[in-house]
C-alpha cells in the first residue's frame, strides 16, 4: 500500500494493521468546548447548528486542535444527528444543553413516514469535508488523514424516539420490546441513510469514516446483536471500500460500553474497533487483534485522566500502552493500536493537558519500538 499522498500516514497505517514509527493519536471530540478559540468561533457563528452548517466555519473548528498538538488524524467537525435532522425532525442545540428534535418519532405513523433522506438536504457537510481536505493540503498531499462519521443506526433512533438525551432511554425501549417490527422498521432506513452519507463523506474526500455506535452499550444482550450489531453491519455492507483514486478508505466501529461483545463485533466488516475505557486492551487485544478477521483498536484512556496533572497523565498513558502490549513491528499486517480517549473529550478540561497526553503517547510508543527492535 502508497501513502504518498500524505504527510503524516501513521494513522491510516495503524487502521490497516501495518507497522508504524509510533503509537498514532487523535481524540473523539478533539474540536469543541475545551478550546477557547473553538468557544470564539461557536460565538461568531450564532448557534451550534450555525457553527455546523457553514462551510468555512466547519473548516475552522476542525483545523483549531491540529494547530494546537500534533495530532495524527482531523475529524470532520459536525454532529452524529445531521442524518435524523434531513429527515425533517427538526434538530436543535440550545446553549448548555444537548441536541433536541422538534418532532421525536413515537407511533406507527411517524415510523412509517421515515425515509432516506436526499443527500442535497446534506451538502454543507459535503462542502465541510471537501474543504477542510483543501485546507489540510500542503505541497500537494494531506498533512494528516481527515476522518469521516456518522451515528449508529441504533443511536440515531435513540434520539429519534426520545427527541433528546435520555437517562433511562425508556421511550426508545418501549418501541423495541412492544413493537419490534416498528423498530427494525426505523432501524433498516437508518442505516441505509448512514451508508449513503459516509459514501457521499468519501466522495467528497474523508480519507476514513467512523460509526459511532454511542448508546449500544445500554442494549440487553440478545437486544443488542439483533437491534445494533445487526444494523452497523448493514451499514458497513455497504461502504465504499476504495475512494475516488482506488485507496483503501479504513472503516471504525465504536460501540461505548460495547467491550462485552468484542468476540461478535471481529466479524463486522470494519478495520477498527474502538473501546471505551472499561475494556482491558491486552484482552481485547487478544480477541479481535489476532488471526481472520482481525481489527486495529482503538481507545481507550479514561478522558477524566485529563484533569490530573501531568505527571499522573504520562503514568496512565504508559498504563494503556503497557495493557496493549509489544507494538506490531514486522512487515505486514499485525496487531496494531490508536491511541484515543474512552469516549469524547469533556468540555472542561483544561488545553494543557492534552498538550501533555498526545507529547506522552508518542514519546513513550517511541520508545517502547526502540526496546523491542
Amino acid at each position: 500500500m502508497h501513502f504518498d499522498h500524505l504527510h503524516n500516514p501513521t494513522f491510516l497505517q495503524a487502521c490497516l494493521g501495518l507497522a508504524t514509527p509510533y503509537t498514532p493519536v487523535w481524540l473523539m471530540r478533539q474540536a469543541g468546548r475545551y478550546l477557547p478559540e473553538y468557544c470564539a468561533t461557536r460565538a461568531k457563528a450564532g448557534s451550534f447548528m450555525g457553527l455546523a452548517t457553514n462551510r468555512d466555519f466547519a473548516t475552522e473548528v476542525t483545523l483549531q486542535p491540529l494547530a494546537r498538538y500534533p495530532l495524527d488524524a482531523a475529524i470532520l467537525f459536525s454532529d452524529i444527528l445531521t442524518v435524523p435532522d434531513a429527515m425533517g425532525l427538526g434538530l436543535s442545540f440550545a446553549q448548555g444543553e444537548g441536541p433536541r428534535f422538534a418532532h421525536p418519532v413515537r407511533d406507527e405513523a411517524a415510523v412509517k413516514a421515515l425515509q432516506v433522506p436526499d443527500m442535497h438536504n446534506l451538502q454543507y457537510v459535503f462542502d465541510a469535508v471537501s474543504s477542510i481536505r483543501k485546507a489540510l493540503t500542503q505541497d500537494g498531499k494531506s498533512t494528516v488523514p481527515l476522518i469521516g462519521f456518522s451515528g449508529s443506526p441504533w443511536t440515531l433512533a435513540c434520539y429519534m424516539v426520545e427527541g433528546a438525551g435520555s437517562d433511562d432511554y425508556r421511550l426508545v425501549k418501549s418501541m423495541l420490546y412492544a413493537r419490534p417490527d416498528l423498530m427494525h422498521h426505523m432501524l433498516a432506513i437508518n442505516a441505509d441513510a448512514v451508508a449513503a452519507y459516509l459514501n457521499a463523506q468519501i466522495d467528497a474526500g474523508a480519507q476514513a469514516v467512523m460509526v459511532f455506535d454511542s448508546w449500544g452499550g445500554v442494549l440487553a444482550d440478545g437486544a443488542f446483536q439483533a437491534f445494533s450489531l445487526a444494523y452497523t453491519r448493514r451499514v458497513l455492507d455497504q461502504l465504499k471500500r476504495t475512494d475516488a483514486q482506488g485507496r483503501t478508505v479504513p472503516r471504525i466501529v465504536f460501540t461505548k460500553g460495547g467491550g462485552l461483545w468484542l468476540q461478535e463485533m471481529k466479524s463486522l466488516p470494519c478495520d477498527v474497533l474502538g473501546v471505551d475505557w472499561t475494556a482491558n486492551l491486552r484482552s481485547a487485544r487478544a480477541l479481535v487483534g489476532h488471526g481472520q478477521g482481525a481489527k486495529a483498536l482503538q481507545g481507550n484512556i479514561d478522558p477524566n485522566v485529563l484533569f490530573a496533572p501531568p505527571a499522573a497523565i504520562e503514568a496512565e498513558v504508559g498504563k494503556v500502552l503497557a495493557a496493549f502490549g509489544a507494538p506490531h513491528q514486522a512487515q505486514g499486517p499485525g496487531s496494531t493500536h490508536i491511541f484515543n480517549l474512552g469516549h469524547g473529550i469533556s468540555q472542561h478540561t483544561p488545553p494543557d493537558r492534552v498538550s501533555a497526553l498526545v507529547a506522552a503517547v508518542h514519546s513513550q510508543s517511541r520508545a517502547m519500538r526502540a526496546v523491542t527492535a
